[in-house]
């Protein structure tokens, strides 16, 4: 009897707490200001100009619930809550038989939240499985159903849930995957996009149209066991025909969110996870150049055509500060989500070149230092032959100068540099430069036979560019929390790493890739480009059985541009063309406006005017260039011109 009358006690107890606390949460509810359930999109990315370029899904538009297809509305409330407009927050009957499940099954296959717990969940809350949590969600899931009514609650929810592919929100998702008003789908397209939130990224038509159609099918027949749709409509429902557009209309740059996934993988960098920007209201200030990028985009599409197969990254920097001020990873987001700027590593052929010559001049070589160009076996090390070969087997067949062997990317004198110097002399500027990849000391890798990121290939350019002085690429400069608090600031820091006077001299050098002076058994590697040129750059080409290259730059910008195929496939034809082009177009298009600042020549560099192939001295001024060298390493030459130039 005591026990009976100690457990009505309890239950009297717990019922009068629970008429307490719901009282007091009413009560609270209505006297504090609503909670802000508009947050369209959950983070925001801003340009170098601190212009809003993406939120949520790269526009801020809201889409009020009675402009919305009541077809997505009811397909929404089927398969996610069909008890949304009877309960108050939490459908208990479902939460209940989904821990029963759990507990059969001894892990969890279903949950059980309720609309409003996602929109509550997405807004304002991580992820995380604990019980305080737990209990923030159910405080603010009963603040919100008491603060608004069930169509203010589930229009936030449309306009602010995850649809895949970086689309936040219906009426975004609809322009994306359909290219239509969200006030203007099918019945097939409305169901498809009510499937796609449960998994966005399995879910969504253009990443996974399999999975898709079979998600749209259980959603069918959710409004059809709901009574939204009678039989005789399920049975003519067909979701194979349905036409997928796949690219976002805004600014029609359909690789810009390359650049945005390559914000979320710096974000990661610095400690930042996912979950947190999709959930913190995250305002992140990028270094990204909506111009550059337009321009780079426009360009690859004008020169690309010819192969639907063939793939393009490409990354541009500012050298002074190691901005990355546009990227591109691939050819469309919209087919592939794929990133080849941040994820892949390709051979880099004979751009790999400046850094082995830089070495050169670093140990006492000079821009007319002479090897041999003819046909070679190399024996390595009393163990192996090694025969590398010219392009198209074309030899000069006598000594040709370093200033001819870059212009001409002579490999018979890269592989004789590299060996005079020793091979892992090579592997220790490329790591000075700031390159991560743990390449290795042979031979063959003057000729770029090691396979290394684009982003990281990026960075040991840059301090070139830069004059001898490493800069960290970054492409996030500040991060704001949603009240406007700064989190993070990019410290600005640079590290003199090579000698500035060699560096110089390498620029000039890598400037002659474009010469008509050289010619002889072969011509300069960008002469084709040349006259597309308005002024001087650093260019390098390299190209392998399965990499094409194009790296250049001056004082305001470096490009880089790789093309090839994600299957390391062959080149049927010589496509070297679609690189050089892409970087002179894009190039000559973002410098339209800016002055033609060559490098300032050091004081101690002294400029000896001599053949281009021979480095002797020479009356023909069609093969006559410039060499550079430090005072004191240049060759004694008499009656022949000799420019100093001041800085």
């Amino acid at each position: 009897m005591r026990v009976l009358k100690l457990g009505a006690k309890i239950i009297l107890f717990s019922f009068i707490c629970f008429v307490v606390c719901y009282i007091g949460i009413n009560i609270y509810a209505l006297i504090t200001p609503k909670i802000n359930i508009t947050n369209n999109g959950t983070y925001y990315l801003y340009d170098n100009n601190d212009n809003l370029v993406y939120q949520g899904s790269s526009t801020s538009s809201w889409v009020n619930i009675e402009d919305i297809d009541k077809k997505l509305v009811e397909a929404v409330v089927a398969i996610e809550d069909k008890k949304f407009y009877q309960h108050k927050g939490f459908d208990l009957l479902r939460i209940g038989k989904a821990m029963l499940t759990n507990i059969e099954t001894g892990y969890i296959v279903q949950g059980a939240s309720t609309i409003t717990q996602q929109l509550v969940k997405n807004l304002y809350l991580d992820f995380d499985k604990t019980w305080k949590r737990k209990i923030e969600e159910a405080f603010l899931t009963i603040i919100t159903e008491i603060q608004y009514d069930k169509d203010e609650i589930l229009e936030a929810y449309l306009n602010t849930i995850n649809y895949g592919n970086g689309n936040y929100g219906v009426s975004n998702a609809s322009l994306f995957y359909f290219n239509k008003d969200v006030s203007e789908l099918t019945m097939e397209e409305a169901i498809i996009l009510a499937g796609i939130p449960k998994s966005p990224n399995k879910f969504n038509p253009v990443s996974n149209k399999e999975e898709s159609i079979n998600r749209a099918k259980i959603v069918a027949k959710a409004l059809l066991n709901n009574g939204y749709i009678n039989e005789a409509t399920y049975e003519q429902l067909n979701f194979e025909n349905v036409e997928i557009y796949g690219k976002a209309n805004e600014k029609n740059l359909q690789m810009l969110m390359y650049y945005q996934d390559a914000v979320y993988k710096e974000l990661e960098n610095l400690g930042i996870s996912k979950q947190f920007l999709e959930t913190g209201g995250l305002k992140i200030y990028t270094n990204l150049d909506i111009n550059k990028q337009t321009s780079l985009e426009k360009n690859i599409l004008n020169n690309i055509q010819e192969d639907p197969e063939l793939q393009v990254a490409s990354v541009i920097v500012d050298p002074e500060t190691g901005k990355i001020e546009a990227l591109t990873g691939g050819l469309d987001y919209g087919k592939s989500q794929f990133n080849r700027a941040t994820e892949s590593k390709r051979q880099v052929g004979s751009t790999m070149k400046p850094f082995l010559y830089y070495t050169a001049l670093e140990n006492n070589l000079t821009s007319s230092s002479k090897f041999t160009s003819e046909y070679t076996i190399f024996n390595i090390n009393n163990k192996e032959n090694y025969s590398p070969t010219n392009f198209n087997n074309k030899y000069a067949n006598k000594e040709i100068t370093m200033a001819a062997a870059i212009a001409f990317s002579d490999n018979i004198y890269a592989i004789k540099t590299n060996l005079f110097l020793g091979v892992d002399a090579l592997v220790e500027t490329a790591k000075r430069t700031g390159i991560k990849e743990e390449l290795i000391g042979v031979p063959s890798l003057a000729l770029g036979t090691g396979e290394i990121n684009i982003i990281d290939f990026a960075q040991g350019y840059n301090t070139l560019a830069n004059g001898g002085y490493k800069k960290e690429l970054y492409l996030i400069r500040k991060i704001e929390d949603r009240n406007g608090n700064v989190i993070y600031t990019k410290e600005n820091k640079k590290e003199l790493v090579l000698n500035p006077n060699y560096v110089y001299i390498l620029n000039e050098l890598l400037s002659n890739t474009t010469s008509s002076a050289f010619k002889d058994y072969t011509t300069a590697t960008a002469a084709s480009i040349a006259s597309k040129l308005s002024r001087k750059y650093a260019i390098k080409t390299g190209t392998t059985a399965t990499d094409y290259w194009t790296v250049g730059y001056n004082k305001d910008d470096l490009l880089l541009v790789w093309i090839g195929y994600d299957n390391n496939k062959e080149f049927a034809k010589n496509y070297s063309y679609i690189p050089k082009n892409i970087w002179a177009d894009t190039m000559e298009e973002i410098q339209q406006n800016v002055s033609d600042n060559w490098y300032n020549t050091p004081d101690n560099i002294i400029g000896v005017i001599l053949d281009a192939v021979t480095g002797e001295v020479t009356n023909d001024q069609n093969r006559a260039i410039m060499y550079y060298y430090l005072k004191g390493s240049e060759p004694y030459i008499t009656n022949v011109n000799k420019e100093e130039k001041e800085s």
